[in-house]
């Protein structure tokens, strides 16, 4: 396996008594492109905004009210301890979520949005802007749009794109395909590939079970906020036992 790049270990996220996340430990490495998979409901996008900071700051929010967040394990990236960071030091550090359900800034424009994104990268911004229109060359054409006039996969190119001019080394993707045409999910998986193929590290979490087995070297199986299984996609889809309870293959 590559030097891990992301490594978690027992990852305990509870809401009020809820155990969203029930001790998870999982790894990427570097290079790779992991794959996060399992039922609705599972903890995947808990964990993704776990590792990003977003739990935390969601912690610190609800402080005082009826609703609390406990968060229990450690979280290492780049071999450094990061589960006490606040969520713009993650992404300073070069780890970058892309949320689910796309949420750009609806009333910025394409090319604000990608430029918000690397505010905190102004000296590579216009060349990371440059790369994010060749692989979208939609947002291009839409680049003094109103982001939320967009199809949603327009809105989709925009939340990767804008992740992107963060310059991630490792990038966390939540359910990129959700609500996209067949057409467009084909589109937005291919863009996944390419950016990883150009060196990006990334963990990804998506619904379209057989697309993420081809994309990922490895994969995670997650139900009720626990891994419950964890290899190829080939050793995983040839477990019937298993694709008939998580996988819905």
């Amino acid at each position: 396996m590559p030097t891990p790049l992301l490594d978690v270990e027992g990852l305990r996220v509870v809401y009020d008594r809820a155990i969203l996340l029930g001790g998870v430990s999982l790894t990427v490495g570097d290079g790779e492109l992991v794959g996060l998979v399992g039922p609705n409901g599972a903890g995947k996008s808990t964990l993704l905004r776990a590792v990003s900071g977003l739990v935390r700051w969601e912690r610190i929010a609800l402080r005082g009210t009826r609703g609390e967040i406990t968060v229990e394990g450690e979280i290492r990236f780049l071999g450094e301890r990061i589960d006490q960071l606040p969520a713009h030091q993650i992404v300073e550090r070069g780890l970058v979520l892309c949320p689910e359900r796309r949420r750009p800034f609806r009333e910025m424009t394409v090319g604000d949005n990608l430029e918000a994104g690397g505010y905190l990268r102004p000296r590579g911004r216009a060349a990371a802007l440059e790369r994010v229109l060749r692989l979208f060359p939609r947002l291009r054409e839409r680049r003094h749009q109103v982001a939320g006039t967009l199809s949603g996969g327009e809105q989709q190119m925009v939340a990767i794109g804008r992740a992107l001019m963060s310059a991630p080394r490792l990038l966390l993707i939540d359910e990129p395909s959700l609500g996209l045409s067949p057409m467009v999910r084909a589109e937005v998986f291919a863009a996944i590939a390419e950016i990883h193929g150009s060196g990006v590290s990334i963990l990804l979490v998506e619904q379209e079970v057989a697309k993420v087995f081809q994309l990922a070297s490895r994969n995670y199986v997650l139900s009720q906020g626990r891994v419950m299984a964890r290899g190829t996609g080939a050793e995983l889809a040839a477990d019937e036992g298993l694709r008939a309870a998580y996988l819905g293959l």
